[in-house]
């Protein structure tokens, strides 16, 4: 049976990383997530689970496999459909589609400007929970430092359906464009990103209680507060850090 989630949006999020075991140990600490074992796989693979299920999970890298990062998987109807149009619209194929039985369909890609995210097609009666704006353990927003954000948006607007809402000037940096994939508010932003910029062209931002309380969480665990604390036009506390292992990852709440 198709996967329910809607189609065109992230549901899923996961961490690629040299140690699963100080991963899992981290991120509880930091968000607040219970990690599960799903059982004897090839490289093994794990949850990490709020109360109404899970909502991310973290698989180990192999050797020569890369840098530790986390990536998001958006909802499709037919996995092999989305990857023909993705290569039609100039994107590349990293891992051609693959079952994993009885769960899912996906394929890892590339957009034209190197931005690596991943497509699924579930096999499941439903889609990953949800958390509601401010839901601490959800994902809230995403973010993509592009190239060119105003061809980005164009790209992920034929390939998925996501339109601009509003634009806002961030004086050098330029234009910070807002976007939705039909879940009814803005679902993310993307910008061309500055010279310097470093790190995974995608950004998650998961929520927590308070940006505060959790940047000295990071400290505690081992982890590192790259930017912020600080307060963006929509009211909402955010902060970019990295993990013991390198990985980037991005927090954001409505109270500091």
């Amino acid at each position: 049976m198709p996967d329910l989630a809607p189609s065109g949006q992230f549901h899923w999020y996961e961490l690629q990383t040299t140690d699963t075991a100080a991963a899992q140990a981290f991120y509880g600490a930091v968000v607040g997530w219970r990690a599960e074992s799903m059982g004897p796989q090839p490289g093994g693979y794990t949850t990490f689970n709020t109360d109404k299920g899970g909502v991310a999970g973290m698989r180990a890298l192999e050797a020569g496999e890369g840098q530790p990062t986390w990536i998001g998987y958006v909802a499709v109807p037919d996995v092999d459909a989305s990857v023909e149009q993705l290569q039609a619209l100039g994107g590349v194929v990293r891992q051609p589609p693959v079952d994993v039985p009885g769960m899912l369909r996906f394929a890892v890609v590339f957009d034209p400007q190197g931005a690596a995210f991943a497509i699924y097609t579930g096999f499941g009666d439903g889609g990953p929970p949800q958390g509601g704006p401010g839901e601490p353990g959800y994902v809230g927003w995403r973010e993509l430092m592009a190239q060119d954000g105003a061809e980005a948006l164009g790209f992920y607007g034929k390939l998925f359906g996501w339109s601009q809402t509003s634009e806002f000037d961030m004086g050098p940096m330029g234009l910070y464009r807002l976007w939705t994939d039909g879940r009814g508010v803005d679902a993310g932003g993307m910008m061309t990103r500055p010279p310097a910029f470093e790190g995974a062209p995608w950004r998650y931002y998961f929520q927590v209680e308070a940006i505060d309380a959790a940047a000295a969480r990071i400290a505690a665990a081992g982890g590192r507060v790259v930017n912020g604390p600080m307060q963006v036009p929509t009211g909402l506390w955010v902060l970019g850090a990295t993990d013991p292992q390198g990985a980037s990852f991005h927090l954001t709440s409505p109270n500091k």
